[in-house]
């Protein structure tokens, strides 16, 4: 991302977060039949990166601030997207839209580090890291790597009961 400017930024950055909160879900999931089922295809029920954000939201796999700042990510990416001019997150609209997302996203014990790295980073062909960019890479690396932990971290459900053609079928519980 650090090549990337304006609307490649966003969407390779949205692009990335929506990769991990799908391997967030995954996680929680039972595995997909050998040919897999579609769940996460475009146009199938987990196809939008809305859909994933909701339902990670009422499975309880994130908090309320991060919901916020997926959400808010998913308003970029579209403005981004369907812009005919040129996008920055420079403009008011976006650093308003971002601001509260970055102050929840400071208090992340990474993002102090991160900030040093990325300040050390020698200047791109396209100059220098500009604060509106280098707050938005901080934000997706951190929301990255926390949705990629919290997913290898958590095991399939096992729901206690299971609903069969012969009634309720407990389950036995996984060892």
């Amino acid at each position: 991302m650090l090549e990337e400017r304006g609307r490649g930024a966003v969407l390779v950055g949205v692009a990335r977060v929506d990769t991990a909160l799908e391997h967030l879900l995954q996680a929680v999931m039972a595995q997909a039949p050998a040919r897999g089922d579609g769940l996460f295809l475009p146009d199938r029920p987990l196809g939008s990166i809305g859909a994933k954000v909701a339902l990670a939201r009422r499975l309880g796999l994130i908090e309320a601030p991060v919901e916020r700042a997926l959400s808010a990510l998913r308003k970029l990416r579209n403005a981004f997207a369907h812009s005919a001019e040129s996008a920055s997150l420079a403009d008011p609209a976006h650093s308003a839209r971002l601001a509260e997302i970055y102050a929840e996203a400071r208090t992340n014990p990474l993002w102090a580090p991160l900030e040093t790295v990325l300040a050390a980073q020698p200047p791109s062909a396209h100059g220098p890291l500009e604060p509106p960019l280098r707050d938005y890479i901080l934000l997706i690396t951190i929301l990255v790597a926390f949705l990629e932990a919290t997913a290898q971290q958590l095991p399939p459900y096992q729901p206690p009961v299971v609903m069969g053609f012969s009634g309720v079928i407990c389950q036995e519980p996984a060892s």
